[in-house]
C-alpha cells in the first residue's frame, strides 16, 4: 500500500483539500483508478492509504520496450479516457491529468494503467475558476481564468497523446534550453496555450496516422464547449477502431523523451494560483479568444512582469509539498 499524509498545521486550505480528496476517493471505484484502502485522522494529521502501483510510470515503460507503436499509445490513452469518462459521469474534475500521474499497476507487460493523485480534484457543482495544475498541461480556459470544468481534463489527455506519439510537448519555450528562468518560460508556454500554437512537425509526425492527429486536435480544441468529451473520444476510430498504426516508433519517441523530459523541471509544477494572481491576467469569466490573432492580445497581459517584482514560487504542484508519501508493505 501507499500512505499519503497531510499536516493540519499547513493551513485550512490543506485541511479542506485532504477532506475533499478523502470524500472523492470514497466515492470512486474503477479498474483504472488506484483504490482507497483506508483513511484515518489524528490530532495533527490526515492519512490516506491506497493501493500501491508497482509497475513504474509510462515514460519508463516506453523506454524499456523493444517495440512501441501507435497501438500501444492508443491503449494508454483509452484507459485514461475510460477513467475520466467514469469520473466525469460523477461530475468530478481531476484537474491534474499528466503523464506523471499515470502508473502501471504491476510490472507485467500487459498491466493496466492507473490514474492517481486526486489532491486537486473537485466536484463540478458550480463554476470553477481557481487556476491550478501543471503549466504544460493547462487548458486555455484555465490560463485565461475563465470558468472551467470537465473539458480541462480532456485537453490534458490531448497533451499526453501528443507526447506519447512524438516524445515532444506541444507547448514549450524555445529559449528554455539556453538557461532562461522558469517564470519567463511559463509565460511563453501560457501565451502559446492561449493561441493554440502547436504543430505536427513532419520530422516527428511523418509516420503518425491522420486519425491520431485528428483526435489530438479534437482534444486540444481551444473552445471548451466544442472540445470532444472523454466518452466521445472513446468512440473515436483511433481508440475503438483499427486506425492506430503498427509502425515501430520507439527509436524516435524515446530519443525525444530522453531529450525533453530528463530535466527536473518536468517533475515539478509551478504554483499556478500564486503565479497567476500576481500577473495581470484576464479576469475570471472574461471571454477567451478563439483565434491566434486575438489570443495574442490577451496573452500580452499574461506575459508582463510579475507585479512588484515578485519571484515565481516553485513547488511539486499546487499545495502538494504539504503532503508526504511513504510506501509500506
Amino acid at each position: 500500500f501507499v500512505c499519503k499524509k497531510f499536516l493540519k498545521k499547513d493551513g485550512r486550505q490543506v485541511r479542506r483539500a485532504a477532506r475533499n480528496e478523502i470524500l472523492i476517493l470514497k466515492m470512486v471505484n474503477h479498474p483504472n483508478i488506484l483504490q482507497l484502502i483506508d483513511t484515518f485522522e489524528t490530532r495533527k494529521e490526515f492519512y490516506i492509504i491506497q493501493e500501491l502501483a508497482t509497475g513504474g510510470d509510462v515514460f519508463d515503460w516506453i523506454l524499456e520496450q523493444g517495440s512501441y507503436t501507435e497501438r500501444d499509445a492508443s491503449g494508454v490513452v483509452r484507459q485514461v479516457l475510460e477513467a475520466l469518462a467514469y469520473l466525469h459521469g460523477l461530475r468530478i474534475v481531476h484537474r491534474n491529468i499528466k503523464l506523471e500521474n499515470l502508473m502501471y499497476y504491476t510490472q507485467n507487460s500487459h498491466s493496466k494503467v492507473m490514474l492517481r493523485d486526486f489532491y486537486l480534484s473537485r466536484f463540478e457543482s458550480g463554476a470553477l475558476t481557481e487556476p491550478c495544475g501543471t503549466p504544460e498541461y493547462l487548458a486555455p480556459e484555465v490560463v485565461a481564468r475563465q470558468r472551467y470544468g470537465r473539458p480541462i481534463d480532456c485537453w490534458a489527455v490531448g497533451v499526453i497523446m501528443f507526447i506519447l506519439l512524438s516524445g515532444n510537448p506541444p507547448f514549450y519555450d524555445e529559449q528554455e534550453e539556453e538557461g532562461g528562468d522558469d517564470g519567463n518560460s511559463n509565460r511563453t508556454i501560457f501565451r502559446k496555450i492561449l493561441a493554440g500554437d502547436y504543430s505536427f512537425d513532419p520530422l516527428y509526425w511523418g509516420d503518425i496516422s491522420p486519425a491520431a492527429k485528428k483526435l489530438v486536435m479534437r482534444l486540444m480544441e481551444i473552445d471548451q464547449d466544442q472540445r470532444i468529451t472523454a466518452q466521445e473520444a472513446l468512440g473515436h476510430v483511433w481508440i475503438s477502431g483499427n486506425m492506430a498504426a503498427e509502425k515501430n516508433l520507439r527509436e524516435g519517441v524515446c530519443a525525444q523523451i530522453q531529450k525533453n523530459f530528463a530535466k527536473a523541471k518536468w517533475q515539478k509544477a509551478i504554483r499556478v494560483t500564486t503565479f497567476m494572481q500576481r500577473l495581470r491576467v484576464p479576469e475570471p469569466g472574461s471571454r477567451l479568444p478563439v483565434t491566434p490573432r486575438s489570443a495574442m492580445s490577451v496573452t500580452h497581459q499574461v506575459t508582463v512582469e510579475a507585479e512588484g517584482g515578485d519571484r515565481v514560487e516553485m513547488g511539486d504542484q499546487v499545495g502538494v509539498d504539504s503532503q508526504q508519501e511513504a510506501s509500506k508493505d
